[in-house]
């Protein structure tokens, strides 16, 4: 039995994920996207998974830096996760934010619950995707506020 696209769709609009954007500098380029489909791995060694579509911009920075950040968003981010989610193109996303740069040479959001530093282990092509295996080699964590989730196509609080 084969499962049809919509029918993944709707299920999968059940499940609730936390929303973050995903950042990567490649020599002087820097972008980033909201993502949702990502994974924590395991502990030790600290491994995530993100998986990015072959033809996006931010898979092409990936695959040459090896590296990316995680910054997950608060509640109060949910304009931050709409632009980076595709309302602006190009580098203008990367104008209505403030960056740090890490000691490894990534960047992070001035302004987010936390974030992780990764450098990616593994490659793996599934279909029009990929999905990258990666190491964490820096996390930090800026506030327990409520984070920003999504689910059924809509962004949402806790109560």
């Amino acid at each position: 039995m084969i499962v049809e696209p919509e029918a993944l769709r709707q299920v999968m609009r059940s499940w609730t994920t936390g929303v973050a954007i995903l950042l990567s500098r490649h020599q002087e380029e820097t972008y980033g996207i909201t993502v949702n489909s990502l994974s924590s791995l395991a502990l030790d060694p600290p491994l995530i998974a993100v998986t990015l579509m072959n033809d996006s911009y931010i898979h092409r920075l990936v695959s040459r830096s090896h590296a990316f950040t995680i910054n997950i968003l608060s509640a109060a981010q949910r304009e931050l996760a709409e632009i980076f989610a595709g309302k602006l193109q190009g580098k203008e996303r990367m104008t209505s934010v403030e960056v740090q740069s890490l000691p490894s040479g990534s960047v992070v959001l001035r302004e987010c619950l936390s974030w992780l530093d990764c450098r990616v282990t593994h490659i793996q092509p599934v279909g029009p995707n990929t999905l990258f295996f990666a190491e964490v080699v820096a996390a930090q964590v800026y506030s327990l506020d409520d984070p920003l989730v999504y689910h059924n196509r809509a962004y949402h609080r806790l109560a």
